[in-house]
């Protein structure tokens, strides 16, 4: 799904969906207060306005009696945007960087266990009794692996824990796993990619090391690919301040066109300068940079189309610039009809008034959606207004 949309407050208050999770109502402080009182940990929902994984957890895991029944009687459970309010200081705190994250922590404010990513309900429910197990939590395991734990399954189940907020030990935990691998699987390799984001990462020297090994399994081409897309991420980290909100322009395109082509160079910046723009919600520089980014978008993918277009739909109001996301849309359905871009165009089309358009695309949507057993709940209430 391209809908990137989801609640926005910081903590939302006493959100009870039907049978499912009760979150508090409350700062921080007075949620751990409450947990120590009652002798509970504090389950956190660490979110992000644009994740699409949290909104479906908000939609389809939350909700259900099971994990309400476990939530509500064993924790004291908060919403958190990571990147608004108070959330902002708990991101640092915590190192949350990606979303969802779910985070145990206890009434002194002491994180027990931690876990990532859009689950099923019998992952989630097992992740709370992890969390309430004091063998099974990530500070024990970490423990175990510190005495020289070496067993495969146990190292890879804690490389997938703290991947994305500690890559100094994930890095060492997976080379004490590929040390004893003479093989490669797909599953190593989904995992080693998932968390080489960086040059500097330890992770990167075993991506690199094993690379007689990783070619196996993906063309050589694909490997330089990744290895390219990784020395950029690097470069791009580096060239911006966040504290000043400014891009080192001069430092990235020195590094980069080792090798990148100039052009190559000028257009990751500003996909990145308009990627930050969109994040910052600076919408009137988004709007100019894609644009330009966009003015021939003859080869760019369905995908990427369909995702500027709906960015397009939700954030930008100017009608020439809606027309021109129309046109993405259109493309994006031409290469590759689904459900999402075709419920992009029903809604573009409903935006700029043409609500004949906008009907029969909603149709078509939800005929698509009914056919590949996809939720078409929002597509349905746009059809219902037209």
């Amino acid at each position: 799904m391209k809908k990137l949309i989801i609640l926005s407050s910081l903590f939302v208050g006493a959100l009870a969906f039907a049978q499912g999770i009760k979150f508090e109502e409350g700062n921080f402080s007075a949620v751990l207060a409450k947990a120590k009182k009652e002798k509970k940990l504090v389950f956190i929902d660490a979110y992000a306005s644009w994740c699409g994984p949290c909104k479906l957890m908000v939609k389809n895991i939350f909700p259900l009696q099971s994990v309400g029944d476990m939530y509500n009687s064993h924790f004291v459970n908060a919403k958190i945007d990571m990147e608004k309010g108070e959330g902002i200081g708990l991101a640092k705190k915590y190192n949350v960087k990606v979303f969802p994250t779910y985070l145990f922590i206890n009434g002194d404010g002491e994180e027990v266990h931690r876990t990532i990513g859009y689950v099923e309900e019998k992952d989630f429910l097992q992740f709370a009794k992890d969390a309430e197990d004091p063998n099974k939590r990530l500070a024990s395991l970490k423990q175990k692996f510190e005495k020289g734990e070496k067993d495969p399954e146990f190292l890879k189940n804690l490389a997938g824990l703290v991947l994305y907020n500690d890559s100094e030990l994930a890095g060492r935990v997976l080379d004490r796993y590929f040390q004893q691998k003479t093989t490669i699987d797909q599953e190593d390799l989904q995992i080693l990619l998932a968390g080489t984001q960086s040059t500097e990462s330890p992770l990167y020297k075993i991506f690199i090391s094993k690379k007689a090994d990783i070619i196996k399994l993906l063309p050589e081409e694909k490997y330089a690919k990744i290895d390219k897309s990784i020395k950029l991420n690097t470069i791009l980290k580096k060239s911006y301040n966040a504290d000043t909100k400014s891009w080192n322009d001069s430092y990235f395109m020195t590094e980069s066109q080792k090798f990148l082509t100039k052009e190559e160079a000028e257009k990751s910046l500003k996909k990145a300068k308009a990627s930050r723009a969109l994040k910052d919600k600076d919408i009137p520089t988004y709007e100019k940079l894609v644009l330009e980014l966009y003015k021939d978008y003859s080869a760019t993918g369905s995908d990427e189309l369909n995702s500027i277009a709906w960015n397009f739909f939700e954030n930008v109001n100017d009608k020439s610039s809606l027309e021109k996301a129309l046109a993405w849309a259109q493309e994006s359905v031409k290469k590759n009809e689904n459900y999402g871009n075709t419920d992009t165009l029903a809604n573009l089309y409903n935006k700029i008034g043409d609500k004949k358009n906008a009907k029969i695309w909603a149709e078509k949507s939800i005929e698509l959606a009914k056919s590949t057993g996809q939720d078409s709940t929002d597509t349905e209430k746009l059809l219902k207004s037209l």
